[in-house]
């Protein structure tokens, strides 16, 4: 068969290719559905097989990876590997030099009383929490799938039921210790090494939680990059000047990963204005399998609209709503709006549709794996979030010629969409605004209608899977440059202390 993209392959560095993120819930949203899209389209298009790293404690990882392959979200190539199943199902390495762990370790293993929680995988304990009476997590346990007890993790070693201090102890197949750490990001360090085997990789991280563990691992030949899916403003302005705590730790120490991956050149100029220019910054856009129609589809109602999103206070889904209620009272019917998704706003927003009286044009259809599909099919999409990165659903939506009516928020929309030719920008909040808009779309004439479809589609095309995953090869090329000249600048490297990881050089 024909490379259909020739010199991809070729471009990409040479290395074990790794994608990290701290979890995968049943109903992920956007930034897991860009972890998985990026990786399919490095393995489709570069041929590098990809390996998604999890960290959470997740207790059914098997069934969501034969899941996830079923969806096509896992695809040939591709393999899910989660950090307790991990060591599970590989031999705990003792200490490097073969001495016991020290008795200033706790090591206090949960009974199996009905006093803890348990994690369950079809029946079988994989790990057991005690809490404090507020809630808080003391204690959790993980067991491997004969019952032997893998990881111990208590977080209250200084005082018992008081949270403070903590002693994490892995465990040989008997459940005897042998390595023990007073905090769990040692952890996590040993098993990237062991996964990696000292294999030139490139690591490349996507969740918060994640990112700020990463901050603390440099290994010489594994370069590690860091994308950012979403604002890191407070607030829903750009001028705000300030950073989100929940990124603050990260922001502060960007010049410790070789690559920090925005998705629009706004976010990027931003974050130079706020922090200074920095050469690891760069500009990696979201990408989509953008395919042309094989034949012309039937001219879609102008007043179909739709929403794709989890259904949270950060998407106000609910303006949507209103502003679809408002237009079609306007316009005497004929605009309708079907929203998919799942989230904790869905009891508000059918009280919602109930109080305007419009179940006759606001449908809410739940999670559907199928939802995209519907966008072939919608005149139009709303998207109201306060805050974005790069919309997975914006590019979606264009490149099946539905026009994006979107709030003008950082970041996303306005990178995409200019106003009146591709779609509608409308500004953040204004639900009036925004009712405006559809009102105008919907009464487009055909022509006119016809034409903008065909920009948004000519639009798409520059976030095709060919051409980001090109702009993933450089950018990783030029990360892996960065990296080398960092470790050829640094002083020669001390003896590994005891009780570290000799991979760690590696």
């Amino acid at each position: 068969m024909a490379d259909l993209f020739p010199g991809v392959r070729k471009r990409l560095p040479k290395g074990r290719q790794f994608a990290l993120t701290w979890g995968i819930r049943d109903d992920f949203g956007g930034m897991t559905s860009a972890m998985l899209h990026r990786s399919r389209a490095l393995v489709r298009l570069g041929r590098r097989p990809v390996d998604v790293l999890t960290f959470d404690a997740r207790p059914d990882y098997p069934s969501l990876a034969h899941r996830l392959r079923e969806d096509g979200e896992l695809t040939a190539g591709m393999r899910l590997f989660n950090l307790y199943d991990w060591f599970r199902e590989h031999p705990s390495p003792p200490r490097p030099d073969g001495t016991p762990v020290p008795g200033e370790f706790a090591f206090t293993p949960l009974g199996s009383g009905p006093v803890h929680e348990s994690g369950l995988r079809e029946g079988t304990v994989m790990h057991r929490t005690r809490r404090a009476a507020d809630g808080t997590v003391l204690q959790t346990d993980h067991y491997r799938e004969d019952g032997s007890l893998l990881l111990s993790d208590r977080r209250d070693t200084h005082t018992e039921g008081r949270l403070g201090g903590r002693s994490v102890v892995l465990c040989d197949t008997a459940g005897r210790p042998v390595r023990a750490w007073g905090a769990i990001w040692p952890f996590y360090r040993l098993w990237l090494d062991l996964v990696r085997d000292g294999e030139p990789s490139f690591l490349v991280v996507d969740s918060k939680p994640v990112a700020r563990f990463m901050l603390t691992y440099r290994r010489r030949r594994a370069v590690t990059l860091h994308v950012v899916h979403n604002s890191h403003l407070d607030g829903e302005g750009r001028q705000s000047g300030r950073i989100k705590e929940s990124r603050r730790p990260v922001f502060e120490q960007l010049g410790r990963f070789d690559a920090v991956v925005l998705l629009t050149p706004r976010q990027k100029a931003d974050v130079e204005a706020m922090l200074g220019p920095s050469p690891n910054l760069c500009t990696v856009p979201n990408s989509r399998n953008v395919v042309p129609p094989r034949r012309p589809r039937p001219e879609r109602p102008p007043g179909r609209g739709v929403v794709i999103a989890s259904l949270t206070r950060r998407k106000r889904v609910g303006h949507a709503v209103r502003a679809v209620a408002a237009a079609s009272a306007r316009a005497g019917g004929g605009i309708t709006l079907d929203v998919y998704g799942s989230g904790a706003e869905r009891r508000a927003l059918r009280k919602l549709v109930d109080r305007l009286e419009v179940r006759d044009r606001v449908r809410l259809l739940g999670h559907r794996p199928d939802a995209r599909d519907q966008l072939a099919e919608a005149s139009f999409v709303l998207l109201t979030g306060s805050t974005e990165g790069l919309p997975l659903v914006l590019i979606e939506a264009m490149a099946a010629g539905c026009l994006p009516v979107a709030y003008d928020v950082p970041y996303g929309p306005a990178d995409v969409i200019t106003h009146g030719r591709n779609g509608f920008l409308v500004e953040q909040g204004n639900v009036a605004e925004l009712t405006e808009a559809v009102v105008r779309l919907a009464g487009l004439p055909a022509k006119e209608i016809a034409r903008m479809r065909g920009q948004a589609r000519r639009t798409a095309k520059r976030y095709s899977d060919a051409a980001v995953t090109r702009q993933w090869a450089r950018e990783m090329r030029r990360a892996r440059q960065r990296h080398r000249a960092a470790f050829e600048a640094a002083a020669p490297a001390a003896p590994v202390p005891q009780g570290t990881s000799v991979a760690a050089s590696t």
